[in-house]
């Protein structure tokens, strides 16, 4: 196990690395390596969503309104207190913490509140960040913040991503998993066997406006600047369909959401509004013939990968011996 930790470790260094010099020697094109930070990005916003929406089972529609606090705090941090580029990772963190405590706020609500109602608030706390944003003239007001440092990369988007896929998974390895798990299932029921239901959901609702507030962070930094309109109905919307479209309840879900719904919209770009309407059927068709995604409930592993396409080879080739053998007895 101890070997494996290591050599893990040292695949993650090589990795960051490589990256490092790709970012700095452009060997990839800029567009192509702002895709991938985009894809990057997201997967981390959606691995927090999915802790509230998929592992947890409630229906929270305020992902933007934390991922603002993320952006705008982590921005201001990086622009005008911790302002050497050594400070990013603290500013990206700190910037996590500030989004956590919203996190917590919001989940106040959900210890009275279930459903469409709960939905609602979630909502509203999005659409008061948003105004309370667009009237703060301290961050710009409606022109947004602007000449943030851009520290964002291809190599801190993958250190973040790592990071944060391994505290999900440790998360949902651990007491406080086992109970969300639970409250998913049935809450009443695990009440009745002594699960700290309110304390769950502020933990739950805690992790996951960390890595939303990370998200935001790095977003910021990425682009250089950051308005309250990002963090309106579009990205409520975009956060959900990732999150759906790859699997509700899974890591590997998350990450392939994003990068399914990224790519979509980039190949998409030419037809212009177009794109949103057909993204949108190929999601209602996802979600007919997939309700719970691509990946829902369960984790893509090499094993299971190599599986799949062994699976598509038997089929391939025994298709095409039982094919040759049929004409060969036509031909007898």
């Amino acid at each position: 196990m101890a070997f494996k930790k290591i050599v893990n470790l040292g695949l993650l260094v090589i990795v960051t690395a490589l990256l490092i010099v790709i970012d700095h020697y452009q060997l990839i094109g800029a567009y192509y390596l702002q895709i991938a930070q985009y894809i990057g990005i997201y997967a981390i916003m959606v691995l927090g969503i999915n802790l509230v929406n998929g592992y947890l089972g409630i229906f929270s529609l305020g992902h933007a309104g934390i991922m603002a606090v993320g952006a705008y705090s982590s921005a201001l941090l990086s622009k005008f207190v911790l302002t050497d580029p050594v400070f990013f990772p603290l500013c990206i963190f700190l910037g996590g913490i500030f989004a956590l405590l919203a996190g917590f706020l919001i989940s106040v609500p959900s210890f009275k509140v279930r459903g469409d109602y709960l939905a609602i608030i979630t909502l509203g706390f999005t659409l008061i960040m948003k105004s309370v944003l667009q009237n703060l003239e301290l961050v710009g007001g409606a022109r947004g913040l602007r000449n943030i440092p851009a520290n964002t990369n291809i190599a801190w988007v993958f250190i973040w991503l790592v990071a944060a896929v391994v505290m999900v998974r440790m998360f949902i390895q651990s007491k406080y998993g086992r109970a969300t798990l639970a409250l998913q299932q049935d809450e009443i029921a695990a009440e009745l066997v002594s699960v700290d239901t309110k304390k769950t959901k502020m933990v739950v609702f805690g992790f996951s406006a960390f890595l939303i507030g990370v998200s935001g962070g790095l977003l910021a930094h990425l682009l250089s600047f950051t308005n309250p309109n990002t963090f309106g109905y579009v990205m409520v919307s975009e956060g959900l369909i990732m999150v759906y479209l790859g699997g509700i309840s899974s890591i590997s879900g998350s990450i392939m959401g994003a990068g399914l719904w990224t790519l979509l919209v980039e190949v998409l770009r030419p037809l212009g509004v177009w794109r949103w309407i057909i993204g949108a059927i190929l999601l209602i068709i996802v979600m007919i013939y997939k309700p719970d995604g691509l990946a829902g409930g369960t984790e893509l592993t090499l094993e299971k990968i190599t599986d799949f396409f062994t699976g598509i080879k038997y089929r391939f080739f025994s298709g095409s011996k039982k094919s040759i053998a049929s004409d060969n007895n036509g031909g007898k």
